[in-house]
């Protein structure tokens, strides 16, 4: 039988930390349904490990077999005696964006009003990421377009935090992006991009979401995401994506009851089995 794997976004997609409701034991049916299916699960997540580590701890989520972590700029195997970094993937980043320079990017795009740069805690040698002014995204995103486009191998992903009300901007190698890192790990466990269930609610889902992979938008995905999605498969109909609507289980779709019936709904979960 072949490896199932299921790859998901953490804050407000597996995580129920959001402002919409969150079904109770949810949590708790993931990680038993996960094991029981002998699901290879993968956290794709904007944390570093420090935070990831913070929300195992707090919201009880089983420790995922790999972990793409800070945007898809990192990669860990979990062992019981702990990380593993996936050196392979830092030598693959370095050799595939060689134009790629965080300190030149922080220094090209100082002074931009209304951006300002994240802690260094959420910055890394693959990433460097700022707090957006959103009312006036449009006008700082053109700024920041005109002086970083095509000049360091990089991609610049934007997105929106409901919670804080801000903005967020990442740059990052072209080569080291959720999508990118996703790819990576499939092929490493020799798993066809169009057999890995993907699940995300925000903007900097929208790669992995339109890539090639089973997507699944849980029910309190972000309206610019979904519109995107919608878009991308008016472009190409022969994407595959889900749409969380909630009744699977009893669940109401948010949060991980959109995670678990995006996963019966491509089969990774079936009662009969």
């Amino acid at each position: 039988m072949p490896m199932k794997i299921l790859a998901t976004d953490l804050d407000r997609t597996l995580l129920p930390n959001g402002k919409w409701p969150a079904d109770p034991g949810a949590i708790d049916l993931f990680n038993m349904l996960t094991e029981q299916h002998d699901v290879t699960v993968v956290y794709v997540t904007g944390r570093n490990l420090d935070l990831t580590e913070n929300a195992i701890e707090e919201f009880g989520i089983r420790h995922p077999h790999v972990l793409i972590g800070d945007v898809g700029t990192s990669i860990r195997k979990y062992h019981p005696d702990g990380w593993q970094p996936n050196e392979g993937w830092n030598t693959h980043v370095k050799r595939t964006s060689p134009g790629w320079d965080a300190e030149a990017i922080r220094a090209t795009v100082s002074g931009i009003d209304g951006l300002v740069e994240q802690e260094r805690e959420h910055c890394g040698p693959f990433k460097q990421s700022y707090y957006v002014d959103h009312a006036n995204r449009e006008s700082i995103l053109g700024t920041v377009g005109e002086r970083v486009t095509g000049r360091f191998d990089e991609v610049i992903i934007y997105s929106f935090d409901s919670e804080s009300g801000k903005g967020l901007l990442d740059f990052l190698p072209q080569s080291a992006t959720k999508q990118t890192a996703l790819e990576y790990i499939a092929d490493e466990f020799g798993v066809a991009k169009s057999e890995v269930v993907f699940c995300g609610d925000s903007g900097n889902d929208v790669f992995p979401l339109t890539a090639g992979f089973r997507g699944v938008l849980v029910r309190n995905a972000d309206d610019q995401l979904v519109a995107g999605v919608k878009e991308a498969i008016n472009d190409n109909p022969d994407l595959t994506v889900y749409f969380a609507k909630g009744g699977c289980k009893g669940l109401n779709g948010f949060y991980t009851g959109g995670v678990i019936e995006g996963a019966y709904h491509y089969g990774l979960f079936s009662d009969g089995s």
